[in-house]
C-alpha cells in the first residue's frame, strides 16, 4: 500500500517535467507551471501522512476511511453547502429529488455557523412536533453538530422507518434548549398543493421537484378555465430545490424569452435561463408569500418575478441561500457535491445571505397572541398559553402526531407554523400573511374597476 501514492507520483513527474520544458517556450506556462509544483509537494506530503498514520497509529485503519475523511475536510474548508457523498448517499439524493426518501422531513442549512432548520416539510414527523424554520440543531442523538458537516448531519437523521432520533433544539426567544424525539418514516412530498378562495387562484409550493413545474402548469390551467382574476403564490417554508423546476414556475408567470435567473462561476463564467412558455394568467395580479423558510429555488422565483413588477412579494426576508451546487459523480459511484457558482436576479441582485426582502413586510401571528385571542372569558392568560394546540388552533394530537414525535423539554410541543395544517387545509383565521394577500387582491380588483364619472 506504501507504494502506490509513489508510484502514482512518478506518473506525474514527467507531466510536470514538460510543462517546466512548455513554461520556458511559451512564456505565460510559469504559472500553471508553479500550480502543477505546488500541487505535486502538497499531495507528495499527503502521502507521507498517510503512510505514517497506517504505520503508527494505535488502531488499525483501513486507506479508504483515511482518504474519504480527508475528502470531507477538505470540502468542508470551501463552504457548508460542498460535500462528498457516499454511493448510499449518492443514490438517496438522486430519489429524493423525485420527491420521495426516509427521514423526519427536515431540509437543512448552515446559517451563522450553526445548523439551522432551513423548514420542516408539511405532513411530516418534524412538523407534526413542532420545529420550525429557524430552529438551530444542537445535538443529534446527543452528540454536537458543532463540527458536522450538512451531509453528516442529514445522514445521522435518516434512518428505517420506525426508529426515532433525539434533536437538541435552540430557540429564539427560549432561554432552555427543546428536546423532540422523532419516529423517522416514509417522507413523500407532494410539491404542488391549491385550492380557490374568494375567486382568487391560491397555489402553494413545498418544494421544487423534477414534476413541480408540470403539475402547477395543470393547476394554472384549471384557474384560467374558472376566469378566477388572480393568484397567490406560497412559497413560505419552502427549502428550494432543482433550479431547473424554479425556472419552470418561473416562465409560467412570465412573456417568452425573459431572462429568469443568471449564474457567476469561477473566472466570471455567466450562464443565463429565460422562460420558454408564456404568461398563463395572462399578466392578472399576483402575490407571492415568503418567509425565513423561503431558500435557494423559491428566492429565484420570488426574485424574477420581483424585477418584472410582476408580483408583490409579502412576508418577511427569505433565507439567503443564493449559490448553485453542481452534483459531480465519481468512478466508484459516490459522488460530490460542489459549489459551482452563485445565482442572480434578472436585475443582477444577488441573494446570498441577504434574501428577497418583501415589497411589503407581514410578520406571522405568534402562538401567545393567538393563544390569547382563543382563550375564553374568564380564562387564564397562562392556562391559553399552556395548550399544546392553540396556536393551530385545534388539539395536539388530532394532527397525527404520535405522543414520542411532540415530546419536548416541557411536556408539549411548540405549534407548527400557522400557514397550513399537516393536511394541508389552510388556517386563514390565523394566518395574517394569507389574509394580507388575500385583502390586497381585493383591493386591487375594486381599484381596477373604479371609472372617473
Amino acid at each position: 500500500m506504501e507504494r502506490y501514492p509513489r508510484r502514482r507520483f512518478w506518473m506525474l513527474s514527467p507531466v510536470i517535467g514538460l510543462a517546466l520544458v512548455f513554461g520556458v517556450v511559451i512564456g505565460k506556462g510559469w504559472e500553471r507551471t508553479g500550480h502543477a509544483t505546488e500541487t505535486y509537494e502538497e499531495l507528495k506530503t499527503f502521502s507521507e501522512v498517510l503512510t505514517q498514520v497506517q504505520k503508527n497509529y494505535v488502531d488499525e485503519t483501513k486507506v479508504k476511511d483515511l482518504v474519504q475523511g480527508a475528502i470531507r475536510g477538505m470540502l468542508s474548508t470551501l463552504d457548508p453547502h460542498s460535500a462528498y457523498m457516499t454511493p448510499e448517499m449518492y443514490k438517496e439524493m438522486q430519489v429524493e429529488t423525485k420527491g420521495e426518501f426516509g427521514g423526519v422531513g427536515i431540509q437543512i442549512g448552515v446559517k451563522e455557523n450553526r445548523l439551522a432548520v432551513i423548514a420542516p416539510i408539511e405532513g411530516t414527523p418534524a412538523f407534526r412536533a413542532g420545529i420550525k424554520a429557524g430552529d438551530y440543531i444542537t445535538k443529534v442523538n446527543d452528540e454536537t453538530t458543532k463540527d458536522l458537516t450538512l451531509m453528516d448531519a442529514v445522514q445521522k437523521m435518516r434512518g428505517p422507518k420506525g426508529s426515532k432520533v433525539n434533536l437538541t433544539i435552540q430557540r429564539d426567544g427560549t432561554t432552555d434548549p427543546l428536546q423532540f424525539t422523532l419516529v423517522r418514516d416514509t417522507i413523500k412530498i407532494e410539491s404542488v398543493k391549491s385550492k380557490v378562495m374568494d375567486n382568487i387562484g391560491y397555489v402553494r409550493l413545498t418544494q421544487f421537484q423534477e414534476a413541480t413545474g408540470r403539475d402547477l402548469s395543470r393547476v394554472l390551467k384549471q384557474f384560467k378555465e374558472q376566469k378566477l382574476q388572480s393568484t397567490i403564490l406560497d412559497l413560505r417554508n419552502n427549502p428550494g430545490g432543482l433550479l431547473t423546476a424554479a425556472v419552470e414556475v418561473s416562465e409560467q408567470f412570465l412573456p417568452n424569452g425573459k431572462l429568469v435567473v443568471y449564474t457567476k462561476g469561477r473566472e466570471s463564467k455567466k450562464d443565463e435561463w429565460f422562460a420558454k412558455g408564456r404568461d398563463q394568467m395572462d399578466d392578472a395580479p399576483m402575490i407571492i408569500l415568503v418567509n425565513e423558510g423561503s431558500a435557494s429555488a423559491s428566492e429565484i422565483v420570488a426574485g424574477a418575478l420581483q424585477d418584472y413588477g410582476r408580483a408583490v412579494i409579502v412576508g418577511t426576508t427569505s433565507f439567503g441561500k443564493g449559490s448553485v451546487q453542481t452534483i459531480l459523480p465519481l468512478g466508484d459511484g459516490s459522488g460530490l457535491r460542489l459549489t459551482t457558482a452563485k445565482y442572480y436576479t434578472p436585475k443582477g441582485r444577488s441573494i446570498q445571505s441577504t434574501g428577497i426582502t418583501p415589497d411589503i413586510v407581514v410578520k406571522p401571528q405568534s402562538p401567545v397572541t393567538v393563544a390569547k385571542a382563543d382563550a375564553k372569558p374568564g380564562e387564564k392568560d397562562a392556562d391559553a398559553k399552556a395548550k399544546p394546540g392553540a396556536a393551530a388552533g385545534k388539539e395536539q394530537p388530532s394532527t397525527g402526531a404520535k405522543p414520542e414525535e411532540a415530546a419536548t423539554k416541557n411536556g408539549s410541543a411548540p405549534a407548527a407554523a400557522p400557514s397550513a395544517d399537516p393536511s394541508g387545509d389552510l388556517a386563514m383565521d390565523q394566518d395574517v400573511q394569507l389574509q394580507k394577500a388575500v385583502e390586497m387582491l381585493k383591493t386591487w380588483k375594486i381599484f381596477k374597476e373604479l371609472r372617473p364619472s
